[in-house]
């Protein structure tokens, strides 16, 4: 298959852990991406190509793939691409919001091509997620994708109303997380497969993936994660980490977020993991990886499919060590 640029190494992992057919159904879930982008306008598929070539993980639509397993027919590889049309479009929105300058060590669409280009990128992602579904009459994953899109949603708005408070609760920002990006991994699983097993499966490593990026937010390095140390302080998300730093060192929680320059971001993650409080994080995240993993065991499986399964939880943990 023609991978993704910038895929991460705990991805290729699972590739080449795997028989043929999932390297084949990526390969086809990017032809079907290519295709939902083009022939809508020069500049709007310019900025929708350059969005999708700046790569990324494709987790969410190798769940979806894995869940469904080897055996099903076209319907997968449509709902893997609709995902991953949503995701790339609440990233674009993401970084009009955020005026965000750089996505994955790249000039974020806002950046390159103003706020009012972007949100319309955006739009065209969405919208093209929900066509491809609706034409293809595929009514459960229509279903599951709009209700994980209101949930991205709220989890935005939430976010928004969060913004610089110091005092929110670690529940409140769990809650949140569950909301702007547990859901759409939750999603993933159950456009895969139904069943209990696997919403829990696709939450829990859903949060662990939020934890763990937050962490790498504050501890970096810039060169890694694409942004500078502290970009979500600047943004005035409050995270875990800064949550649980502030148990520890009261003073961070009187810090003036609003204030904060790209320095003294930097000193204030310095403060906060000098608490402990990026390992008390990287600790939470692991044991959400095992009770997503634990979550496996009553299904009914074949036998690489499960592993396969295993080795993406594993690799959310391992991207960040």
């Amino acid at each position: 298959m023609t991978r993704p640029s910038s895929v991460p190494p705990p991805v290729t992992a699972v590739l080449d852990a795997s028989s043929r057919w999932l390297p084949a159904r990526l390969g086809q879930v990017e032809n079907l991406l290519r295709e939902q982008i083009a022939e809508h306008g020069e500049a709007l598929a310019h900025d929708a190509e350059t969005t999708m070539a700046a790569g990324g993980k494709r987790l969410r639509p190798m769940l979806v793939l894995l869940c469904a397993g080897s055996g099903e027919g076209e319907g997968p590889v449509l709902a893997a691409a609709a995902i991953e049309l949503v995701h790339m479009a609440t990233l674009v929105h993401d970084d009009v919001l955020d005026a965000a300058p750089l996505r994955r060590g790249k000039e974020t669409v806002a950046a390159a091509s103003g706020r009012e280009m972007a949100t319309a990128v955006g739009d065209l992602l969405f919208s093209r997620a929900f066509a491809l579904l609706a034409a293809n009459g595929e009514e459960r994953a229509v279903g599951l994708l709009a209700q994980a899109s209101v949930a991205l949603a709220q989890g935005e708005l939430a976010q928004r109303q969060d913004a610089f408070d110091t005092t929110i609760s670690e529940q409140r920002y769990l809650d949140r997380c569950r909301l702007k990006t547990a859901k759409l991994f939750e999603c993933a699983c159950l456009m895969g497969r139904e069943g209990e097993e696997m919403a829990q499966f696709g939450s829990e490593i859903g949060l662990a993936f939020q934890l763990l990026d937050d962490v790498l937010d504050v501890g970096g390095p810039p060169e890694r994660t694409g942004k500078a140390r502290g970009t979500d302080l600047l943004d005035g998300t409050v995270t875990l980490p800064l949550i649980l730093a502030a148990a520890v060192d009261p003073a961070i929680a009187e810090m003036d977020l609003p204030g904060l320059d790209p320095a003294g971001a930097v000193e204030l993650c310095d403060r906060i993991a000098a608490t402990g409080a990026l390992a008390e994080v990287r600790s939470r995240a692991l044991r959400m990886i095992e009770a997503a993993k634990a979550a496996l065991g009553s299904a009914a499986f074949e036998p690489e499919q499960r592993r396969l399964l295993e080795l993406v939880a594993d690799g959310v943990v391992q991207r960040y060590s």
